[in-house]
């Protein structure tokens, strides 16, 4: 068996080399409950940890969403990847050596365009980087950046590069490597001439900014213009590569230290990030110019439990910091937010004040997200009027409601009833209770709902599943699955009395790579056996079904009574659909024929009994 044109043994071989939790571990904060290791989900936003690694499978499966696999499926589903393009990954890193066509029949048209355009934005990201440094077109911004503290190992560091005033010196240079032109355009470096034929830069005249991917690659470009030039930043443009509200500027060399730390700090830009690294703040991330995003909040809640916001200290920053803190808490982070004086952003004070006070004093001290919501909000009311003063405290109440620990939201109605002398604690408590109680009133299915094994923001599509009932015959399949994946002794019996008699077709399909699986390898591999269905659905379902384990196939009789309640199935439906013509009958007024139905129904039903 192989996929693709991969071969088989490779495949085996990436994910012996492997641990699957050493994979998921670089995305998913795993902590260790028993026999697993359980994580908030990646692939869905959620409060409760449903995500469950199973060492001794190398599976992984989450019982919020559904998604399962192994340590390929994983990064296919976290990166994007195409099969083909998770095993070459894997196989580098362990240094398998590649020895499989690298265009592989598998391969789509978009999965062909994607590596070009990896290949372009890797050439381009290094032809704007010499540029900068290396001709006199590059020296007016390399002194520019020398102005604002950015040094040659920061340029390096970042590959900071410069796109000169030329109308196409990218076009060329992609042109004389064998680009294909009409592929660049689309994947955001030029553009189509307005005026005819040909293609012109994207980017001209601009300090570039390369954007990368979790794993270091370009996928995109942040142009900054150096004089008046509109607008004053300048992204790539959504492409198969680059979505703005997936991506995080300099996630890829922040992550390392923003998992050994668990704390991530969120600027509003490229220059920001860069000064504060050359702060000793290696954890920086930006969100390039745009909102934040659920997706980034769900980005950054799987690595990392603290997010602190340093966003400019002027209205449009601070706003924008009000705005991320319920989309960062309600992925389940903790948020602090940094305090910048005077209007200033994070490179300007770094640039005034030096790398030391910006840590000491505008990082480290970052304050809670409901203190800083409550003076945020006060910004709103004119304290010396009393009737302001009394609507704050109403706000501010509001606020602290929210809070889902009784201690603190006492800490913040304490801090209040000092602040306002007027406004005693008690009777300040009463107006929170009564916000309280009206809250559990209007409480309907959501997030908190009892009963649910897992608490879910996925636009509730979780927490609405309702549980199914499935017939006999649907679950003696799932449980002699889940047997046969553990026990190939099992799944020989059972191809031999059973065979393709599967009714779900999903299982029969799951069944029928079983009876693949053991006519190549004698001992059970889950994740081995995974890697070879190629499809997400019964990936999933694989995933779960293994979950189940094999302790309740321990005797014959077991294995016997599934099958039976397999075989069984038929039978049943012959029995209901006899009901119905008994009943048709009936309604017709043929009551001998009716009768004759339910003298069959009689003998079938001692049949099935008896079977």
């Amino acid at each position: 068996m192989s996929n693709g044109r991969i071969p088989e043994e490779v495949i085996e071989a990436v994910l012996r080399r492997h641990d699957i939790v050493d994979v998921i571990g670089k995305y998913v904060h795993l902590s260790k409950q028993g026999h697993y290791m359980k994580g908030l989900c990646p692939f869905h936003s959620e409060k409760s940890p449903s995500f469950t690694v199973t060492p001794e499978k190398q599976i992984y499966h989450c019982f919020g969403c559904g998604v399962g696999g192994n340590s390929i499926h994983f990064l296919m589903g976290i990166e994007g990847y195409s099969f083909a393009e998770a095993v070459r990954g894997l196989a580098e890193q362990a240094e398998i050596p590649i020895t499989w066509e690298e265009s592989t029949a598998e391969q789509t048209e978009q999965q062909q365009e994607k590596s070009a355009l990896l290949k372009a934005h890797e050439f381009a990201a290094k032809l704007y980087n010499y540029i900068l440094g290396n001709t006199d077109q590059g020296k007016v911004a390399l002194e520019y950046l020398r102005s604002r503290g950015v040094s040659d190992k920061l340029i390096e560091t970042f590959q900071i590069g410069y796109a000169p005033a030329m109308w196409d010196t990218l076009v060329k240079q992609l042109e004389k490597r064998g680009f294909d032109l009409a592929l660049m355009e689309k994947g955001g470096l030029i553009s189509a001439r307005s005026e005819g034929d040909g293609y012109l830069d994207k980017f001209r005249e601009r300090i570039i900014f390369p954007i990368c991917d979790a794993s270091g690659k370009v996928i995109g470009f942040g142009g900054r213009a150096m004089g008046d030039a509109q607008p004053k930043y300048l992204n790539s443009p959504e492409t198969v590569l680059f979505n703005k509200s997936r991506t995080l500027y300099n996630m890829h060399l922040a992550k390392p230290n923003v998992r050994k730390l668990q704390k991530t700090v969120i600027f509003e830009g490229y220059m920001d990030v860069i000064k504060a690294w050359e702060a000793g703040v290696l954890n920086g991330v930006a969100t390039m110019g745009t909102a934040l995003t659920k997706e980034h909040a769900g980005l950054l809640n799987r690595n990392s439990e603290q997010i602190v916001l340093c966003y400019d200290g002027d209205s449009a920053g601070q706003s924008a910091a009000f705005k991320s803190i319920p989309l960062l808490e309600e992925a389940g982070c903790r948020v602090n937010v940094a305090m910048l004086p005077d209007g200033r952003d994070p490179d300007d004070y770094v640039s005034n004040f030096g790398f030391e006070r910006f840590v000491r004093e505008i990082v480290e001290p970052a304050v809670p997200s409901m203190k800083y919501k409550l003076l945020y909000i006060r910004k709103n009311f004119k304290m010396h009027e009393d009737g302001d003063r009394v609507r704050y405290l109403q706000t501010a109440i509001k606020s602290i409601a929210g809070l889902a620990s009784p201690i603190e939201r006492e800490h913040y109605l304490k801090q209040l009833s000092s602040e306002f002398p007027e406004s005693s604690f008690e009777a300040l408590k009463q107006d929170l209770s009564e916000h309280l109680l009206q809250s559990e009133k209007n409480k309907s299915s959501g997030d908190n709902k009892p009963f649910l094994w897992n608490n879910v923001m996925n636009n509730r599509r979780a927490a609405e599943r309702k549980t199914t009932l499935f017939p006999a015959y649907h679950n003696a399949e799932r449980q002699l699955l889940a047997i046969m994946m553990h026990d190939r002794e099992v799944c020989l019996q059972v191809e031999t009395q059973l065979g393709d008699q599967f009714y779900v077709e999903a299982h029969a399909v799951l069944a029928a790579y079983l009876y693949a699986y053991y006519a190549q390898y004698m001992e059970p591999n889950a994740s081995q056996y995974i890697a070879m269905l190629q499809d997400d659905q019964l990936e999933s379902l694989a995933s779960s079904i293994v979950m189940i384990g094999a302790n309740h196939g321990g005797y014959d009789q077991v294995i016997e009574d599934y099958i039976r309640e397999i075989k069984k199935y038929p039978m049943q439906q012959t029995i209901a659909r006899k009901k119905e013509e008994m009943t048709q009958a009936e309604q017709a007024g043929d009551h001998r024929m009716a009768a004759q139905i339910a003298f069959e129904i009689i003998t079938l039903e001692k049949q099935l009994k008896s079977s």
